[in-house]
């Protein structure tokens, strides 16, 4: 029987795939009121190790502070949360 067919196959590594760094909501409540929250705060503060091919915000958590947050993706419940606490989204443009 030929190699191939012997040989187990063994996935798909997808080379045009985007790496994207997610964010809760919980984990901006440790910044400041007022702040602006960027994917360079983010890194320097060692929330993220990377920033890939963007940052999404994601609603897990509660937000009670005001803030600035400019990232290149959020998810509809992360928006409503942020403008409930009285806080901005800016959308980053996308890498």
């Amino acid at each position: 029987m030929p190699a191939q067919r012997r040989l187990p196959k063994r996935g798909f590594k997808n080379p045009f795939r985007k790496e994207i760094t997610i964010v809760n909501l919980e984990t901006l409540e440790s910044f400041d009121d007022g702040a602006v929250v960027e994917p360079q705060t983010l890194l320097e503060r060692g929330i993220i190790k990377k920033v890939g091919d963007g940052v999404k915000i994601l609603a897990k958590g509660e937000l009670t502070k005001k803030l600035t947050v400019r990232a290149h993706a959020i998810s509809r419940g992360a928006l409503e949360k942020i403008q409930k606490a009285g806080g901005v989204f800016e959308e980053l443009p996308g890498k």
